[in-house]
């Protein structure tokens, strides 16, 4: 079975390709942008190529049973057909929560008829990386609505999970919502991130213009953005679910062994 697992550059998608082979899977392929940053394992069969190069997609696709696909909604509907017509038998995606900005990537999937599967992240820990700045320069991290919770996931988990779904059965036709074993507020996870690396960080909350000028700073035009989701997660917090120790048979990371593991993202 060819498995062919697009975005391998990096983040996810590099990820994946790790897990299936540790799994056991023997014929890989990645499309990746850059062969040399993804520095992919020997045996894996590598084409350069991106969405935004449809020639390349049609040539990575030949021969392929299953296709891990990474998110982008601008390109969804082009690719999902050319996946189709090239005859693969199982499609898993990684979007994010219904409704939401990535559910045009579940709709491009579901329009061209081939099984698939969603997998559906809310946040990764990696965005954590906001805060790096404020840690390499000292123990306070400012930041904003400090009672919006979530409970993110780590990425490693992500793939883990896409990995299994690509090499397992019975999984057509499913949306797995995919989180973190515990929902966070800001300030917890910035004392588990201090844990993590071995600090006492301290959290302080700015408010109003304060608040929107740190984040514009930070994320420029999507600092806004960022600011409503959270001011959302003060009146929705995000509930944990089981999927990922279900699917894996272990528990998902916690934000403090993410933070032990990546302790170099923050300095």
């Amino acid at each position: 079975m060819r498995i062919l697992v697009t975005g391998a550059t990096a983040n996810v998608g590099r990820m994946v390709v790790d897990e299936l082979l540790a799994l056991g899977a023997d014929d890989v392929r990645a499309l990746t942008v850059d062969p040399a940053r993804a520095a992919l394992p020997p045996g894996v069969d590598v084409i350069r190529g991106s969405f935004r190069r449809p020639d390349t997609v049609t040539a990575a696709l030949d021969g392929v049973d299953k296709v891990y696909l990474a998110p982008d909604p601008a390109t969804a509907p082009a690719i999902c057909r050319l996946i189709a017509d090239a005859g693969v038998r199982h499609i898993v995606d990684m979007a994010g929560p219904k409704g939401q900005h990535w559910q045009e990537v579940e709709d491009a999937v579901e329009a061209v008829g081939v099984p698939f599967t969603h997998l559906e992240p809310g946040e990764f820990m990696v965005n954590a990386t906001l805060w790096t700045p404020q840690i390499q320069a000292g123990d306070e991290v400012r930041d904003a609505y400090p009672d919006a919770v979530n409970a993110p996931i780590a990425q490693e988990d992500i793939a883990a999970v896409a990995a299994r779904v690509l090499l397992g059965d019975g999984h057509e036709g499913k949306s797995y919502e995919l989180t973190g074993p515990e929902a966070l507020s800001r300030p917890a996870k910035v004392a588990a991130i201090g844990a993590g690396i071995g600090r006492d960080l301290r959290y302080v909350e700015l408010t109003g213009a304060d608040a929107v000028a740190l984040f514009a700073s930070l994320m420029g035009e999507y600092g806004q953005w960022y600011l409503d989701g959270l001011a959302q997660l003060t009146v929705h917090p995000q509930r944990v679910v089981p999927t990922v120790a279900d699917l894996l048979g272990r528990p998902a990371m916690s934000y403090r062994e993410w933070s032990e593991r990546h302790a170099d993202l923050f300095g």
